[in-house]
């Protein structure tokens, strides 16, 4: 196939949340098939409901900086899937992640159902990152933990940072039953470094920690060395728990200054600035309401606002639009989210039909405003390639 036709493919199998198919079994059969791959690799495996890929980011470039070569596999994607799957912090070729999709592909054609297009990027990366014979993978969860298709691996150390309320639909209503989700990652005798948690959250996670013998590491015990890579105070935590994790492998922190995470309070223009950030949960939300308040200092706030359907839109807005003088709300183009014109809004909000629609009246911004570009994944990916073509 051509990387359009693997891609194509993978967006048949369904839209990632609508396809979520929770269970390892799929998983663990198509590995088989492929050889199982997932068995020659040293694994990093990172959960938790904020901060997980910052944490990924962060752990991966300190190791590549270290000198050891690294995969880095993470969800989702702001432009291409192939950024995804990382080698040595580079997204792969799509001539590589074509090469992979063809040979999970032809594996999954001796299973009873192909698997879903996060099960197949999956074994994807586990494909590519055996042939680049990487020293170690930092590997991100999916959604959950205990039934998510990258738990088929043993790793080296786990990691959960901050768990709150998310997907709920999926993995529990309540604050222990998501806990006990993520904590299904903790492998028998493995350490965990464990990011600050809410206490119900905690006491979920280190009851489960005991029944396995898992010796349990707290970041927020560590001093931190030097200043967070990335923006925003919540991001202090972030690179504690990267560092703690390093330091657990004995390889320097150093490189955690280095990190660049796209997409995350990503600066991408100044006069006015803009800012890019993918808060789609309520403590996602609550951390760009800080920095918002710290970064704004009496400037004109403009928001660009989209959700996706199944998000907590009431608690996610409670914190944002209040600080907005100038409220755009838009829609980026997939089947996920909801229209503009649906998100509840005060009545001075702009509603566009689309991204570029959105974008278009920041020309009206004056070069001392700053701009907040939030509230999904994909609309900061869908801007970011208009604003950053």
């Amino acid at each position: 196939m051509t990387f359009s036709d693997s891609v194509q493919f993978l967006y048949s199998l369904g839209n990632e949340t609508k396809a979520i198919k929770l269970g390892l079994e799929q998983m663990l059969a198509v590995c088989c098939a492929l050889g199982d791959p997932q068995k020659r690799l040293k694994f990093i495996h990172v959960a938790g409901t904020n901060g997980k890929g910052s944490v990924c980011a962060m752990i991966e470039s300190g190791l590549r900086e270290a000198g050891f070569k690294t995969g880095l596999y993470t969800s989702p994607h702001l432009h291409s899937p192939t950024e995804r799957i990382r080698i040595n912090g580079e997204p792969v070729s799509e001539s590589v992640f074509v090469a992979a999709f063809d040979r999970v592909h032809d594996a999954a054609n001796f299973l009873p159902h192909h698997p879903t297009y996060f099960e197949t990027v999956t074994a994807m990366a586990l494909v590519i990152f055996e042939q680049e014979q990487v020293d170690y993978v930092v590997w991100e969860v999916g959604l959950g933990g205990r039934l998510d298709a990258t738990n088929i691996v043993q790793p080296e150390l786990t990691v959960i940072t901050s768990v709150s309320m998310d997907h709920e639909a999926y993995i529990g209503n309540t604050l222990a039953e998501i806990a006990g989700e993520k904590a299904g990652i903790l492998k028998r005798g493995v350490s965990v470094i464990l990011s600050p948690q809410l206490p119900e959250a905690q006491k979920v996670i280190e009851n489960r920690a005991k029944q396995l013998d898992v010796p349990v590491f707290h970041s927020d015990d560590l001093p931190l060395p030097f200043d967070a890579p990335l923006a925003g105070k919540h991001q202090v935590e972030n690179t504690r728990t990267a560092v703690l994790t390093l330091q657990t492998l004995k390889v320097s922190p150093q490189g955690i200054r280095k990190t660049k995470w796209p997409g995350r309070l990503e600066r991408i223009s100044t006069q006015p600035d803009i800012y890019l950030d993918g808060a789609h949960n309520p403590a996602g939300a609550k951390a760009v309401a800080e920095f918002i308040r710290e970064t704004a200092k009496g400037r004109k706030v403009w928001l660009i606002f989209s959700t996706m359907r199944d998000k907590n839109i009431e608690e996610v807005t409670a914190q944002l639009f209040p600080l907005a003088d100038e409220l755009i709300l838009t829609a980026p183009q997939m089947e996920r989210a909801m229209p503009a014109s649906d998100i509840p809004a005060p009545a001075h909000a702009r509603v566009t039909e689309s991204v570029g629609e959105a974008l278009a009246l920041l020309s009206q911004a004056a070069v001392d405003d700053v701009v907040f570009i939030t509230g999904s994944l994909f609309l900061v990916g869908e801007a970011r390639a208009i604003l950053q073509p």
